[in-house]
């Protein structure tokens, strides 16, 4: 043998030891599709991080020696403290039934937290030997809405209504309404405006503020229950968009005198109030009062001792809508200056008040959305934000100073940022990703460039799996809008083939889908279906989240029409793609992502061959009226908008095939949308396939949702291939 040919049969050789390790790339189980990202596949975080109050000190749950710690870091030493260790904590607890993990553990204040073991809350005060345990209080069985104030009183509520247990454990009944449908201390107006609470304590805990709900008046909506023979039903109240509404009322409530005092709103009884902030001397409450249009804001001042009404420190209004959805923030140590949010200049951004409602200045200002506000550093003013500044595809961390407006960026690499600020805003505890990196957790000096201690650095969790090309889209819509989307190719890509086409969307407000995250298709099942020889195109378009007021209050009055406009532009660009199966594609989504794929079906029929709906809206009449009332106005106010989006008059347009899933027990897209399609297609003589998931309300969740995502594969595969 030559040298040439013992150099080719090397190369063989080689080709064949090669050869195995490439086909070792693993395959997705649709388990792992499904939910593997947030299990078994999730990059490796920080368990249970937490600042302790007024402190440097970060702390959070590791594996020592086999077992579980709770540990401190402190900074900006980073050295490494074991306060507790699980069997420790078992022993000191002398517990008959051993925690298995270390529970979630909450601070009250500086050295003190509390776990909860069952009914009982567990109080743990530190000392020089690490914290001692003992018993706090005993619960009652359905307690719920567990909140521990500045004087230590636990607040919670028992179905419908509210309880205080004092330091001395004397437990006062604040309210005793008979009625299950007149509720107190819990979220109103069904989660909108920012709200997801119903009990504000006063800042020293003096007092108590509480949502006070009455919707005795709105229609009752029956919820079957198939699990138990025969069926049972559970009534609910939905108000439904045009409709009757609930009424709202903010209470305050005097431990010391047992009385409570209602905060005189005056304005029509269905007006919507949000926003609830105590002034930090206890003497004022300050509420958002919005009317049932949504067009017109008031900022109100009441006084929290008799409920009076005091001022209106500024309004709001828009031709569309205007929604306040964060409290207002009082600087430290002042009584009179606070931060406001508002899109007023079309993007939401934050501006310095006083009391009296005179402005001082915008603080942020461009055209970008400030996503949250973190922390406070009080010794250098400043506010520590999030924000979409560097491109909307990202979130990352600042410092703003409130006198001078000066922004300066925290973080410095790409991709997302969730940030935790300690009490005095010198440090932020930052977990971030991209599509280049699946997780990295760090503490950040928030003074000093460059000062960063690695706390994980996560390794790939997807490195073995056979992963599929991603692509980052921009197209554009009619008015000239950019849009960000995402096209995933099929692992082993050939572009001499051609491919069949899922196109996955929601499109609704509030939401954003493509983001500089890992991983950096979002959603494992689009790699999994990629790997099983599928295109897979996601894109935002106008009247998703994170783009500014114009963007999104683009589809205003008109749900459904901008928004397919935009997703038909996608799908331009796919036939335009030399591997795209222009005659096998198919569209997915849930919710407002179902109403959107029943829309495309229904009113552009000739483009997709399946689709596979969710939970879909398919009469904006039957939806709820906060949500509804916001972006359509009402079915008597905007007639042509509710007619031109309504789908049960176009069902039968039908061409393709189309799939509808629901809920059985939903109580967000009730049940009767899906069913009165159905019932509109029988009459139209078209086939629609049907699925419904008993026991499971607006999603689902869970081992179930393995099941469901193999029925939508399946229904594609039969379909498009």
């Amino acid at each position: 043998m030559n040298v040439l040919q013992r150099v080719k049969l090397s190369a063989l050789v080689c080709l064949f030891i090669v050869q195995p390790a490439l086909a070792q790339k693993k395959r997705y189980t649709m388990e792992e599709a499904t939910n593997g990202i947030y299990t078994s596949l999730a990059p490796e975080g920080i368990k249970s991080a937490s600042w302790e109050p007024k402190t440097n000190k970060l702390y959070h749950v590791v594996e020592n020696g086999g077992e579980e710690a709770w540990v401190s870091v402190t900074f900006p030493s980073t050295q490494v403290d074991t306060v507790l260790t699980l069997s420790g904590l078992n022993s000191a607890l002398n517990k008959e039934k051993p925690f298995k993990s270390i529970p979630s553990i909450q601070w009250v204040e500086e050295g003190m937290v509390w776990i909860k073991d069952g009914n009982d809350l567990l109080q743990g005060i530190a000392t020089a030997n690490g914290f001692m345990w003992s018993k706090w209080l005993t619960l009652p069985k359905d307690a719920a809405n567990i909140t521990v104030d500045k004087k230590k009183n636990v607040i919670y509520t028992i179905d419908n209504n509210l309880f205080v247990a004092t330091r001395d454990k004397q437990v006062i009944s604040v309210t005793n309404d008979e009625d299950e449908h007149i509720i107190n201390g819990q979220s109103v107006h069904r989660n909108e405006f920012g709200i997801s609470g119903g009990i504000f304590p006063s800042p020293t805990g003096s007092y108590l503020a509480y949502y006070h709900m009455d919707e005795t008046m709105v229609n009752d909506y029956p919820l079957i229950d198939w699990s138990t023979d025969p069926a049972t039903v559970k009534t609910i109240k939905y108000p439904m968009a045009g409709g009757t509404s609930h009424q709202v009322q903010v209470r305050v409530f005097n431990p010391a005198s047992n009385k409570t005092v209602t905060l005189k709103t005056e304005g029509p009884l269905d007006q919507y109030l949000t926003c609830v902030t105590w002034g930090p001397e206890e003497k004022y409450i300050y509420v958002a009062v919005l009317n049932r249009d949504q067009d017109h804001m008031w900022l109100n001042q009441y006084d929290a001792m008799t409920g009076s009404f005091v001022k209106t420190l500024f309004e709001e209004t828009s031709d569309k809508y205007v929604e306040p959805q964060h409290e207002l923030m009082f600087l430290p140590n002042e009584k009179n200056r606070f931060v406001w949010w508002s899109q007023r200049d079309g993007y939401m951004h934050l501006y310095l008040y006083d009391t009296d409602g005179k402005m001082i200045r915008q603080l942020t200002k461009g055209n970008w959305i400030v996503n949250s506000i973190d922390g406070i550093n009080e010794s250098k003013e400043q506010l520590i934000i999030s924000a979409s500044k560097e491109s909307p595809l990202e979130q990352h961390a600042y410092t703003l100073d409130w006198n001078r407006g000066r922004l300066n960026r925290i973080d410095t690499e790409e991709g997302w940022h969730n940030i935790m600020a300690n009490d005095a805003g010198t440090f932020v505890y930052d977990a971030y990703s991209s599509a280049e990196v699946p997780k990295k957790t760090v503490v950040r000096s928030t003074q000093v460039q460059n000062a960063v201690h690695v706390l994980k650095d996560s390794k790939n969790t997807l490195e073995a799996y056979d992963r599929p090309d991603i692509r980052d889209v921009t197209l554009t819509a009619d008015d000239g809008t950019p849009l960000y989307g995402k096209l995933i190719l099929p692992t082993g890509f050939n572009e001499n083939k051609k491919y069949p086409v899922v196109v996955y969307l929601y499109n609704g407000p509030h939401v954003q889908l493509v983001r500089n995250a890992f991983p950096s298709s979002r959603n494992l099942w689009y790699e999994y279906m990629a790997q099983h020889g599928y295109i897979i195109f996601t894109m935002d378009g106008r009247g998703s989240s994170n783009r500014g007021l114009a963007f999104e209050q683009a589809t205003f009055g008109k749900l459904g029409t901008v928004e397919m406009n935009d997703q038909l532009k996608g799908v331009e660009y796919l036939k335009k793609l030399p591997f795209v199966d222009t005659a096998n594609m198919g569209v997915h989504g849930w919710s407002f992502g179902g109403f959107m794929t029943t829309s495309l079906m229904l009113r552009h029929p000739d483009v997709f061959k399946a689709g596979v709906a969710g939970g879909p809206v398919i009469d904006w009449s039957l939806y709820e009226i906060m949500y509804t009332e916001r972006y359509m106005n009402t079915p008597e106010t905007n007639k042509e908008g509710f007619d031109g989006n309504n789908l049960l008059d176009k069902v039968g347009n039908l061409k393709g095939k189309l799939l509808i899933i629901h809920g059985a027990q939903d109580d967000v897209v009730v049940w009767q949308h899906s069913m009165k399609l159905i019932r509109e297609s029988v009459k139209a003589g078209k086939q629609i396939d049907y699925y419904v998931y008993p026991a499971h309300p607006h999603n689902v969740r869970g081992k179930d949702r393995v099941h469901l995502m193999q029925k939508i594969t399946d229904y594609f595969d039969l379909y498009l291939k």
